[in-house]
């Protein structure tokens, strides 16, 4: 039987209603929430439906307002800095595009940096990961979105998106927004060769970015979460529901719309379910181009457990080296350079990006 049908009759069988449990125990309550319903695995229907409901979002407009431009040096060549206004969902955005000057139309691939946490992005914060590209650091152009209510900034310069945080989901949106916004505004990128980096909630980002949008050929993955209906899901919402959440970037918005709600019993347990799995990139793997993940083993806010369940998915589809590759660093934390060699192994997994439209392939793009 082909494991892509073998595994969806899995789901099937495992997600079925269980009013007793999905072991034929009781039901386990959390705050009167029925966790068993709420994290049981996700159904074709539920896959389907997600699907569907992103395939009806609306196209990302690549119409913008150049807002603010400066030269900056990359690496060994100059570049220009705009900081661009676009709107995405009735709201004003702003995102950095970074390229090099003087390259030739069509010449240059482009990477989307989707940052950690959520207290917006410095342009100075990226220009520092870029030094792990190493010479070929301005051959690149680049794209980072400040997500809906984030601030943008650079030196002392300051700018704030609109909006109400909509973390991973919404997040998604502002930067395939920002995807057709750098395309419009910069004839020196090649549409052909796209790729994006991600840090903690940007690795997510990235990964769905690149499920929703083909185009996106190559995604490395610094320790974003996976899995939210795993156990690492369930341990932050029962403490969350039981009053003591973790400090932990999104979590704030997902307990005031999503857990307080079922607690309260104003949201159902299917609609919470649709947004805790369309945040969860494992569950749509079979989507996903070229990956690279990087995750320590002593990671404090994400534990090696989500990298980890990507991988057994991702090697369960038959994906391995050199297009799904992975490196857990035994003692390594919750930042970058935490972790030995990633930014040297980031190099050289986006290079294939560096090669001319004509001879390059995205693997495994949908």
């Amino acid at each position: 039987m082909p494991f892509l049908l073998l595994f969806s009759l899995c789901l099937l069988w495992a997600c079925g209603d269980h009013p007793t449990g999905p072991d034929g125990g009781s039901t386990r309550l959390v705050a009167g929430v029925d966790f068993d319903r709420l994290f049981a695995l996700p159904t074709r229907e539920e896959l389907a439906a997600i699907s569907a409901e992103w395939a009806g979002r609306p196209a990302p407009s690549a119409a913008h307002t150049e807002v603010f431009s400066t030269a900056v040096p990359l690496g060994a060549k100059n570049a220009t800095l705009r900081i661009l206004a676009y709107t995405v969902a009735g709201a004003r955005l702003y995102g950095a595009l970074l390229a090099p000057r003087g390259a030739s139309p069509g010449s240059l691939p482009l990477i989307v940096y989707a940052h950690g946490g959520d207290q917006g992005v410095s342009v100075e914060e990226f220009l520092l990961m870029s030094l792990g590209l190493g010479e070929a650091r301005g051959q690149y152009a680049y794209a980072l979105p400040s997500f809906r209510a984030e601030a943008l900034s650079y030196g002392q310069e300051f700018f704030v998106s609109a909006g109400e945080p909509a973390p991973w989901d919404g997040d998604v949106d502002d930067g395939l927004a920002l995807v057709e916004v750098a395309l419009a505004a910069e004839p020196a990128l090649d549409p052909q060769r796209l790729g994006a980096v991600g840090v903690s909630r940007g690795g997510t980002v990235a990964m769905l970015m690149a499920v929703r949008d083909p185009r996106l050929a190559r995604v490395v993955n610094f320790f974003g979460t996976t899995d939210l209906l795993d156990v690492f899901g369930q341990e932050v919402a029962e403490e969350a529901l039981l009053g003591n959440p973790r400090q932990l970037p999104g979590l704030d918005y997902l307990n005031r719309t999503l857990l307080q709600p079922l607690k309260e019993g104003s949201l159902g347990i299917g609609e919470a379910r649709l947004e805790l799995i369309r945040r969860s990139p494992v569950y749509f793997a079979d989507r996903l181009p070229a990956v690279q993940v990087h995750h320590g083993t002593a990671d404090p806010l994400v534990p090696v457990s989500q990298a980890q369940r990507l991988i057994e998915v991702m090697l369960g589809l038959g994906r391995g080296a050199p297009e799904f590759a992975y490196y857990l660093y035994a003692g390594g934390g919750h930042h970058p350079l935490s972790l030995p060699g990633s930014l040297e192994r980031t190099q050289l997994f986006l290079a294939p990006l560096l090669q001319p439209a004509p001879a390059f392939t995205a693997a495994f793009a949908y």
